[in-house]
Parts: structure tokens; C-alpha cells; sequence
């Protein structure tokens, strides 16, 4: 087993598989998010006296929380798979960086969106 201290981190297929599954989890998020725009945006309600583009309550709700959700589960399956990867004696910080920018993200896209249901 390797000593945690070590900085030997190098490992391009963890690192490749890390990256796509972050961008995977990035994209099934915008993918939510585009979705909820364009539901809401075509929903053939008269929107122009609201301060956002999406006017139905069930379209902004899935806009807030709908790719915060997919960001905070799949920000917590990269954490998961750190720890499977850590228990194997595996490169597991690798993992565990794609989690915590996943969550990053969650906490930023929650934050910015919470506008739409104040």
C-alpha cells in the first residue's frame, strides 16, 4: 500500500476516466438546464411582464434545482469512486478533485439560480 504523503499521482487513464466522467455529469447538466429553458420559454404564456425569460413556477423549479441535483449526485459518485479507489490502494485524489469541482459547480449554479424562485 502507498503512503497517502506521496505526490506520485500520475495516472493518465484515472485521470481520463475522472475527466469524462466530470464532463459526462457537466453535460447532463446543461442538458436539464436547456431543457427547463425550453419548456419554459415555450410554454405560450405571455411573459412579458416577468423579470426572467422562463414565467411557469414548474419550469424554474426544475431550472433551480434540476442540474443542481445532477451536479450534487454526480459530484458525490466521483467522492464514492475516491473511496472504492482509495480501499484498492488506487490513485484516488484523482477522483476525489472531480468530486469536490463538481460539487464546486453545485454550489455556484445553486447560488446563480436562485434568483428565479425568490
Amino acid at each position: 500500500m502507498t503512503q497517502d504523503v506521496e505526490k506520485r499521482w500520475n495516472d493518465p487513464r484515472t485521470a481520463r476516466k475522472a475527466t469524462m466522467y466530470a464532463g459526462g455529469v457537466i453535460v447532463a447538466a446543461l442538458v436539464v438546464m436547456g431543457v427547463a429553458i425550453l419548456w419554459g420559454t415555450n410554454s405560450g404564456q405571455d411573459c412579458s411582464d416577468a423579470a426572467f425569460a422562463v414565467c411557469t413556477d414548474p419550469a424554474r423549479q426544475i431550472l433551480v434545482f434540476g442540474p443542481t441535483l445532477v451536479l450534487l449526485l454526480g459530484g458525490l459518485g466521483a467522492l464514492l469512486t475516491a473511496y472504492r479507489t482509495w480501499k484498492r490502494g488506487g490513485r484516488w485524489p484523482i477522483w476525489q478533485g472531480a468530486g469536490w469541482v463538481l460539487l464546486v459547480l453545485m454550489v455556484v449554479y445553486a447560488t446563480i439560480s436562485a434568483r428565479a424562485i425568490i
